[in-house]
């Protein structure tokens, strides 16, 4: 992978929401089998309240590390999905981290590429230490994808979610500034 200035790669490149990408949001919202595999099956929402959610997302925030941004596909232009931060700890160096790429766009190294992206991001500019994923026990393709980026298994919640009428477990995921030097050197 190259990086442009840290955002780009040779597939993708993370840039802010902009209002129009709400009907690309509102139309991945219809994917309850995929919007399952990420949190939980959402209410359906108006086309103004997705408008507006994405809207709060495309802010640079002010006092935390916390955000939200676009993945782009370089070959078409369209957004295929996010990937962001919340829960940042400065204090103690650590992140909890995410990625949703829609359905239509799966298994083509767009989540790779932006995860890369994002972790070189808040280990090399922002100083943090760890990254933290937790993973839906039954979400194989997430926990292949964190494994092939180098995070480990730290733990694991049993029983924590319900979806689809089931239990399942909540995998914790890991992975530090030095594990990801060592596997993935800037280029």
């Amino acid at each position: 992978m190259t990086t442009t200035g840290g955002w780009q790669g040779d597939l993708v490149r993370l840039r802010a929401l902009e209002p129009a990408d709400a009907e690309a949001f509102f139309t991945a919202a219809a994917d309850t089998g995929a919007e399952r595999l990420g949190e939980r099956v959402p209410f359906p929402s108006s086309r103004a309240e997705t408008r507006k959610w994405v809207e709060s997302k495309g802010r640079v925030p002010d006092h935390c590390d916390d955000f939200t941004w676009g993945v782009e596909a370089l070959a078409t232009s369209d957004l295929v999905g996010t990937v962001g931060t919340h829960g940042c700890d400065r204090r103690n160096g650590t992140f909890d981290s995410g990625v949703y790429i829609w359905r239509s766009h799966w298994r083509k190294g767009y989540g790779h590429e932006a995860v890369r992206l994002m972790l070189r991001y808040c280990f090399a500019e922002l100083g943090y230490q760890k990254a933290l994923a937790g993973v839906y026990d039954f979400n194989t393709a997430s926990l292949a994808l964190h494994a092939a980026l180098g995070f480990v298994e730290e733990g694991r919640l049993r029983r924590n979610v319900y979806a689809a009428g089931a239990y399942h477990d909540e995998v914790l995921l890991g992975i530090t500034a030095e594990e990801f030097a060592e596997l993935w050197p800037e280029t």
